[in-house]
């Protein structure tokens, strides 16, 4: 019997797992340099002999370099630099560790692609210099240096500033050879005219109307000269910059409401490190309603909307063309507040058909005003069949005197009519309760005086006086004998 129906199912599919994973590793030992091993992840160079003279690269269309998340290279003493395009293809790279090897030269953009890398250790080799540059860009959380005959200079002396700033106690004991070639503590490292930048902004707050230009000035200073740039972020509006040594200058043309709210950073950097300083830009402009739609229904009925303006505009709303004087029925409430952009809602406690009708949101600030109108329909009037009679008008009240002036967002009852609709609401509704009260009343008693009516008139007795109604019978002493009873009682 042949043994293959053994291999179908489960059985089958791990045989040719195990076959892809060992096929795996078989390519990506291929693709590797010698003295190196790799995996879909890892790549590591340790044998000493015959090692490698240059950082490892893998062949085309081979694993996929941007995979590689961690690289491990020891004991390769022939290995002396990081050229700028060595590591660029390894834009995944986490962790870099070079150690007891004979590194002596890193290229300034040799890192510029690894935005990903968070831990490097260049413990025990050759390094006698090493610039902020190549690592500025970086987020890291582990530099490890030790055991590098650095030279004492101020290309180092970033070194000691990043030890000095440094939150976590596990500093390193890092040395520097001084010109009598003796080991000198980083920490003890004086270096003259080697001090750290600074920089100042002319002005310390910010604020244009919209559409207006700008002009921003900054001074910097230090020993070595520092170098100066500008930290703009995503800045939207048109902008160009001039700069001459010390003094550098920013103008912003057509400034954009989008703007609002973004920092502007004046930067200041030498060979020991950098320092900035930054302005918020504010931007004034007049309000814009970007959103109003049709009343929702969730706890409470509400109106959305989204207003932008700055200064926060005051927002009044119009019902039917009336001032609608808010109460605890009806309220504006904002939910979210980003810096410019207020999202909230027109808030209905339990609304019935005298609220339907047309609800006009106004804001207005300063700089100007902007308004939307949007119809609501809350519930139909009772009684009424809407699909015989699609006509029927729902306002119950058209005589709303609609204001020419809006003034103060507060009403002023000599100035402009106006409605509370919450109000209006529950006097109409006590006054249809009170009619209702009042016709049941009467018709009981109409009812009452119908039947007393009816009884007087089936009477045998007619109306004829008190006694004809209700005789009063004579009370006979008792014979014994039945008497014939008189037909007219």
């Amino acid at each position: 019997m042949s043994p293959w129906p053994r291999w179908h199912g489960p059985a089958m599919a791990r045989l040719w797992g195990l076959c892809l994973l060992v096929l795996g590793f078989w390519r990506a030992s291929l693709a590797c340099p010698m003295s190196c091993k790799c995996s879909t992840t890892r790549i590591w160079c340790t044998e000493p002999s015959p090692g490698i003279v240059a950082f490892p690269r893998l062949e085309p269309n081979s694993i996929d370099p941007e995979n590689i998340t961690e690289i491990l290279i020891a004991n390769q003493k022939r290995l002396e630099i990081i050229n700028e395009d060595d590591v660029e293809a390894y834009v995944g790279l986490k962790n870099l560790t070079i150690v007891d090897s004979g590194l002596k030269f890193v290229a300034y953009k040799a890192f510029l692609k690894n935005g990903n890398l968070r831990h490097i250790n260049f413990t025990r080799n050759k390094l006698t210099s090493l610039s902020r540059r190549h690592f500025r860009h970086l987020d890291l959380s582990d530099l490890i240096l030790t055991g590098n005959p650095f030279t004492c200079s101020c290309d180092i002396m970033w070194l000691k500033t990043l030890q000095e700033t440094k939150s976590s106690p596990d500093t390193q004991d890092l040395y520097c050879l001084n010109e009598s070639s003796k080991n000198t503590p980083l920490a003890n490292l004086q270096i003259p005219n080697c001090g750290l930048p600074s920089a100042r902004l002319a002005a310390p707050n910010l604020t244009v109307e919209e559409g207006k230009s700008v002009t921003i000035s900054c001074s910097v200073g230090g020993d070595p000269l520092p170098t100066l740039y500008w930290d703009v972020g995503n800045l939207v509006s048109k902008h160009m910059n001039e700069t001459s040594h010390t003094q550098g200058s920013l103008r912003i043309t057509n400034i954009s409401s989008d703007d609002s709210g973004k920092q502007i950073s004046c930067v200041a950097e030498n060979l020991v490190g950098e320092d900035q300083d930054s302005v918020n830009l504010t931007v004034h402009f007049a309000p814009t309603i970007t959103f109003l739609e049709s009343p929702t229904s969730d706890h409470h009925w509400c109106i959305p909307f989204t207003v932008r303006g700055n200064p926060k505009p005051a927002l009044q709303w119009f019902y039917n063309g009336a001032i609608l004087n808010e109460s605890k029925y009806i309220c504006t409430k904002i939910h979210v507040t980003n810096h410019t952009e207020y999202h909230g809602c027109l808030q209905l406690d339990n609304p019935t058909h005298m609220n339907n009708g047309d609800y006009t949101l106004m804001a207005k600030n300063e700089y100007g005003k902007d308004e939307r109108q949007i119809s609501a329909h809350f519930m139909g009037r009772p009684g009424v069949d809407y699909e015989t009679n699609p006509n029927y008008p729902e306002v119950l009240y058209e005589d709303w005197t609609t204001p020419t002036d809006i003034g103060d967002t507060t009403n002023k009852s000599n100035e402009i009519p106006s409605t509370d609709v919450a109000d209006q609401t529950n006097r109409e509704h006590l006054s249809v309760y009170a009619v209702v009260v009042i016709a049941s009343v009467v018709g009981f008693c109409l009812l009452v005086m119908l039947l007393l009516l009816k009884l007087a008139r089936h009477s045998k007795f007619g109306m004829k006086g008190h006694d004809a109604v209700f005789p009063v019978r004579e009370v006979k002493p008792w014979t014994g004998a039945r008497q014939k009873k008189n037909p007219l009682l």
